[in-house]
C-alpha cells in the first residue's frame, strides 16, 4: 500500500520490537495500542480513510492468550469505533470456513459472528475469507523431517491455499476501489493442489523423496479438535471455494504453491525438514519448567499443567479424574498430543516417551 502512494498507520502492543521496527523502516507510522484499549484504538483510526481489520485467535493457543470471546470483542470494537470515527471502509478479514452454518470449532464460529455484527452496523465494509495460509504448511511438526508431509486432505481431494502476501495485494486493491468492493464477502486463494500434489512439488524443492499422508484415522477420532477440522476439509467448507480465475481476473497474478516454494517458503522448508535442530523442536520438559526448551517459556493456557510442549507453549492438562493420567491437550499450529501419557502425536506417527518426558 506504501508503494502505491497510502500513508500507512500500524496499532502495535509493542513499537519497540521487531516486527514494528519493520513496518516503521519501510514507512508504516507506528502507533502503541492495544485491541482492549478503545482509546489507543480510537487515536489509531482519527483522520483515517480505511481499516484493515485482523485479531489473533484461540486457534493460536497460548500465544496470544486470546479466548474466542475476546476475539469477538475485539472484532466488534475495531468495527463499532471505525463507524464512530467516520471510516469511510473497513476491511475484515475472516475465514474460509465461516458462513451462515456453524462449523463446531470456536475460531472460526467466532469470525462468522463478527462479520453478522460489521453487516448490521451499516459500516462500508468488505470481507475477505483467505484459505489456509501456505506459511502454516511449514510449521515443524507435519513430518517433513521424516521424509513425509501430513495434513487434513486425502490424497487426491483438492485443498486452496494463501500466500499471505497476497492478502496485502487483495486488500490494496480492495481499498483503491471503494464503489467496487464495499458490501462484498470474497473468499480468497492463492492456488489450489491436491494431497499428492503437494507431495510432488516438495520432493521437487526440497530434492529428496517426501510422501504424502492423511493424518491417521485413529488420530482424527481420538482428538476431537483435529477431527472437527478433518470434517470441514471433507465437507469442502475448510478445503476452500473460492474462485481462482474470477480471483486472477479481479486482483492480478497471485503467487503459486511452486512460486512461493521458490521464494518466501524455501527457506521455511528447509527449516521445516532439519526440524531436530530448528528453535522450536518437539520437547516435553515438566511446566513450568524449561530445561530443554530452545524456544518460548512455557505458558499454561488455563489450570494446572503438568507436562508442556516447547515451542507453541500450550500444556497437557491433568484431570482430577478421568481413564488416563493425561486426557486432552489444548492443540496449536502441528504439535499434537492425546491420550495417555506415553503416546504422543508427532507429524501423524505415534512415538513413545520415556519417564523424564524426552522423546
Amino acid at each position: 500500500m506504501i508503494g502505491g502512494g497510502w500513508n500507512v498507520r500500524a496499532l502495535a502492543r509493542a513499537p519497540d520490537g521487531q516486527n514494528a521496527q519493520d513496518l516503521a523502516r519501510q514507512g508504516v507510522q507506528v502507533m502503541q495500542g492495544d485491541l482492549g484499549d478503545e482509546a489507543s484504538i480510537r487515536r489509531a483510526m482519527a483522520g483515517v480513510y480505511g481499516v484493515f481489520s485482523v485479531q489473533p485467535s484461540s486457534g493460536q493457543g497460548a500465544a496470544y492468550n486470546v479466548t474466542d470471546e475476546d476475539e469477538v470483542r475485539y472484532g466488534q470494537t475495531v468495527a463499532r469505533i471505525a463507524l464512530e470515527s467516520g471510516v469511510r471502509h473497513l476491511v475484515y478479514s475472516s475465514v474460509n470456513a465461516a458462513g451462515p452454518a456453524k462449523t463446531g470449532m470456536g475460531h472460526f464460529d467466532s469470525k462468522a459472528e463478527i462479520e453478522t455484527y460489521i453487516r448490521g452496523l451499516g459500516l462500508n465494509a468488505t470481507i475477505v475469507r483467505p484459505a489456509a495460509f501456505m506459511e502454516l504448511l511449514m510449521l515443524p511438526g507435519m513430518g517433513l523431517d521424516q521424509g513425509a508431509f501430513t495434513f487434513f486432505l486425502r490424497p487426491e481431494q483438492t485443498g486452496q491455499f494463501m500466500a499471505v502476501r497476497d492478502i496485502g495485494v487483495i486488500v490494496a486493491a480492495i481499498f483503491a476501489d471503494h464503489d467496487r468492493f464495499v458490501g462484498r464477502t470474497i473468499e480468497i486463494a492463492s492456488d489450489q493442489v491436491t494431497g499428492n500434489e503437494l507431495a510432488r512439488k516438495l520432493t521437487g524443492t526440497a530434492g529428496k523423496p517426501i510422501k504424502y499422508q492423511r493424518f491417521p484415522d485413529e488420530l482424527l477420532a481420538e482428538t476431537p479438535f483435529l477431527g472437527k477440522l478433518a470434517a470441514l476439509v471433507d465437507d469442502g467448507r475448510l478445503a476452500g471455494n473460492a474462485g481462482l480465475e474470477a480471483l486472477r481476473h479481479e486482483f492480478g497474478p497471485l503467487t503459486t504453491f511452486d512460486a512461493w516454494l521458490s521464494g518466501p517458503g524455501k527457506a521455511l522448508l528447509a527449516a521445516a525438514m532439519h526440524a531436530d535442530h530448528a528453535d522450536m523442536a518437539l520437547r516435553q520438559v515438566p511446566c513450568p519448567g524449561i530445561r530443554w526448551s530452545r524456544a518460548a517459556p512455557c505458558a499454561p493456557v488455563s489450570g494446572s499443567c503438568d507436562w508442556c510442549l516447547i515451542g507453541i507453549a500450550t500444556c497437557l492438562s491433568r484431570p482430577a479424574s478421568g481413564p488416563s493420567d493425561y486426557d486432552h491437550v489444548v492443540i496449536s499450529g502441528a504439535w499434537l498430543c492425546q491420550g495417555s501419557k506415553d503416546r504422543i502425536w508427532y507429524g501423524g506417527t505415534r512415538w513413545g516417551k520415556d519417564d523424564s518426558g524426552a522423546v
